[in-house]
């Protein structure tokens, strides 16, 4: 089943903003790469590849159900953080806005019948609660930590001993 035009406008806002987000993460990456925290800077990385991970399966579900998806215009984030903690308030403060922004696309597929997005936008909801609930967890462990060297630098080797995927969707 195609999609409305309303819809599809939806879908692509959507790709774009997991587009930036993945331009955001990078940029958090960079910040924290000057900053000497390897660990923490690929922490970022590996977030800003999931995002385009993301974009991925948006693109499928507006391609497989016979429309055409668009990236949108996308401007390089503004990113100001001068502390760890900037940083990664930066990060929660985005995946909350992507939350609500499939929230949203949620309820527009409501109100338009669209049954055939409730499992992509299902997966979706689920995986924000996940990204939320980890990003507000290093929030509140560097809250905890506070300038404190030898603890961000445990942080630092924590976060970098995450393992890295691809970009492709599963």
């Amino acid at each position: 089943m195609e999609l409305n035009d309303k819809l599809v406008a939806a879908f692509n806002d959507q790709i774009t903003l997991e587009f930036e987000a993945s331009l955001v993460y990078r940029q958090l990456a960079i910040e924290l790469d000057l900053r000497d925290l390897p660990g923490m800077a690929a922490w970022l990385r590996h977030q800003a590849d999931e995002e385009i991970v993301h974009a991925n399966k948006f693109i499928d579900h507006v391609a497989d159900r016979g429309n055409r998806p668009v990236i949108g215009a996308l401007n390089a984030p503004e990113v100001k953080a001068s502390t760890v903690l900037e940083v990664f308030e930066a990060a929660y403060a985005h995946e909350q806005r992507v939350s609500e922004s499939i929230r949203n696309l949620y309820r527009l597929t409501e109100a338009e019948g669209d049954l055939d997005a409730r499992p992509l936008l299902n997966w979706f909801l689920e995986e924000q609660i996940e990204e939320e609930a980890t990003v507000s967890e290093i929030v509140g462990r560097v809250e905890l930590i506070n300038d404190d060297g030898p603890g961000l630098l445990r942080l630092d080797a924590e976060l970098g001993a995450r393992p890295t995927g691809t970009t492709e969707a599963p």
